[in-house]
């Protein structure tokens, strides 16, 4: 019998529990440790397979009567901005955006909270810690970023830093192939401004930057409002049994 290789990944089965997304279904995950020096390549594997990570474990949806949950990339090099785009862009020109090595701060949390208490007062993150999000954020054994994204003051092109006020943050890993977003909160209060939409665009042109072809935004579920935003980002690929396949949406729902 062969010997098992030492840095083979041990996989484990979550028990089953109830479906954030769809009412009436359960969950199960699959998941791995993200650790060791193979990590980023674990994690580029498994991310091209569908799975997400969440510190140091990469997971992906096991349900057994449920196949709702589909893994979505966009492919950056072909993405055109719709005119609705072009506006949240124009809106948003004020705010200027610094990248950092994935270190927490108290103001980042401070908004962390915000956001929570307003969007996800029930959900499984509802009850963090300034020491839980300093995890989320620093748990990460492959190439992880912060994105802060601030509004623009004057002397932001003279100092290290930008000084502006902290309007949203996202928590990102470059991969061979992509960016992946792992989570993004902002200020609640800015609904105007559909800074989720803007973090998105931003990664796009980031990825474009980087030559990478790719930008990962975890699970869409159809049929879910939550995650009605994602299909919106064209064109994108969807994780079908066959492999990746071009997304074509349903006339009802094109942009």
């Amino acid at each position: 019998m062969m010997n098992k290789p030492i840095n083979s990944p041990q996989f484990f089965l979550t028990a089953p529990s109830e479906c954030p997304y769809l009412e009436g279904q359960s969950e199960r995950k699959v998941f791995t440790h993200l650790v060791g020096e193979k990590a980023s390549e674990l994690n580029d594997l498994l991310t091209q397979g569908g799975f997400r990570r969440s510190q140091n474990i990469a997971y992906r949806p096991a349900c057994e009567t449920c196949r709702a949950c589909i893994s979505v990339r966009i492919l950056a090099n072909e993405f055109k901005l719709s005119r609705s785009m072009r506006r949240n862009k124009a809106l948003n020109a004020d705010l200027v955006a610094a990248e950092y090595h994935a270190e927490p701060s108290s103001e980042q949390f401070k908004l962390f909270r915000r956001y929570l208490d307003s969007r996800h007062q029930s959900g499984g993150m509802a009850d963090m810690s300034i020491g839980d999000y300093a995890m989320m954020v620093e748990d990460s054994h492959v190439d992880s970023r912060i994105i802060e994204y601030r509004v623009r003051t004057e002397g932001d092109g003279l100092q290290e830093q930008p000084a502006g006020e902290l309007l949203a943050v996202a928590l990102t890993d470059r991969m061979g192939d992509g960016l992946s977003m792992v989570y993004s909160f902002y200020n609640p209060d800015a609904t105007a401004r559909s800074l989720g939409t803007y973090m998105i665009l931003d990664h796009i042109e980031r990825a474009q930057a980087l030559g990478l072809p790719h930008v990962y935004l975890g699970y869409w579920v159809k049929g879910s409002r939550k995650m009605e935003y994602k299909t919106r980002f064209l064109p994108q690929e969807h994780l079908m049994a066959q492999g990746w396949q071009r997304y074509t949406p349903e006339p009802e729902t094109s942009r």
